[in-house]
């Protein structure tokens, strides 16, 4: 039946017409069920093409070090939109006044609602950055990434998905970074064989003592803006990632949100089902995982990692901040 009504509105050249309506409804249907309007939004926004969205709320005490990160190194033609799940931040509120962004904050604690509402918000945003408070940018962060995109797209050998930078805890970067600095050796000794492998069973995802070693603990690597500045240096290259990756910091295109059609909203909180779905739907699409070879952004821990590494983080606060070691 499907086929002959398709067939009939051919012939009355109206099919595309009647398809572009029913899309068009489908997309309301789902705005309805995977964007709220119970939000504060304190909306500075400058209608740009570019913006960046940072997930935060939940760890205060890396704060003034993340947004000093973010304030230095944020290009001119990007806004900053702060974002806060089942959270109102005084705080966040605050630092995004003074920076001149904009703040969003809704009562129903979903990372994927949020993040679908926001960029419902920016209607301008073509190309999205989405970061994790728990993670500390670099210099050319922003520049890196988007030129990765665009060569990729111009020139590379796959469909891009989404695109991201080298982070050291992860678990596809930790190889990256092991193979680039020469410790596939010495990290196999103090820990375990490294593995381009995502997962709670990793000791990249589960060891405290691991986070501490990619923060340079005993001196093994340098800084992250000393790692970055050395691979900035390098040759242009990229390469994609074959396993389920860990969204904490990347950047897409609106239209790919679009074919999406947004992240799926759960039940809870969401917590992981947004890069669930990103990263099935760029399988199941053929669409690559791109990580930038040019670019190390600091993440600081996985769950299991988060206390010790808070309460290392507030013993070496010098490691963290900009200044280099």
């Amino acid at each position: 039946m499907k086929e002959i009504m398709k067939s009939i509105l051919k012939e009355l050249g109206i099919f595309e017409k009647v398809k572009k309506i029913g899309d068009n409804l489908k997309w309301k249907i789902r705005c309805k069920k995977c964007i709220t309007k119970k939000i504060k939004f304190e909306n500075r926004m400058k209608n740009k093409e570019k913006v960046c969205f940072v997930l935060a709320g939940y760890k205060p005490f890396l704060y003034e070090t993340i947004f000093k990160r973010l304030k230095e190194f944020v290009d001119g033609d990007i806004e900053v939109c702060i974002l806060s799940s089942g959270i109102y931040s005084e705080e966040l509120s605050e630092i995004a006044k003074q920076n001149d962004w904009s703040y969003l904050s809704q009562k129903r604690n979903n990372v994927a609602l949020i993040q679908n509402t926001a960029i419902h918000l920016f209607q301008n945003a073509k190309y999205i950055y989405k970061l994790d408070e728990d993670i500390f940018i670099t210099e050319n962060y922003f520049k890196t990434l988007m030129k990765t995109m665009r060569e990729c797209e111009k020139s590379g050998e796959y469909q891009v998905g989404f695109i991201a930078p080298t982070i050291p805890i992860n678990g596809f970067g930790n190889l990256e970074i092991l193979k680039r600095f020469n410790l596939v050796d010495v990290y196999t000794k103090k820990f375990e064989r490294p593995l381009y492998a995502a997962g709670r069973n990793r000791m990249v995802e589960n060891n405290p003592e691991v986070a501490k070693f990619f923060w340079g603990y005993e001196n093994y690597l340098p800084s992250i803006d000393e790692m970055n500045t050395k691979v900035q240096a390098d040759e242009f290259k990229y390469v994609a990632c074959p396993i389920r990756f860990s969204i904490g910091a990347i950047l897409f295109r609106r239209e790919f949100w679009n074919d999406m059609k947004m992240f799926d909203v759960l039940k809870g909180t969401g917590m992981g089902s947004d890069e669930n779905q990103i990263c099935k739907y760029c399988m199941s699409k053929s669409k690559a995982i791109i990580i930038s070879k040019n670019s190390i952004v600091g993440h600081l821990s996985f769950g299991k990692q988060n206390k010790t590494m808070e309460e290392y983080f507030k013993a070496n606060k010098e490691i963290f901040d900009l200044k280099k070691r």
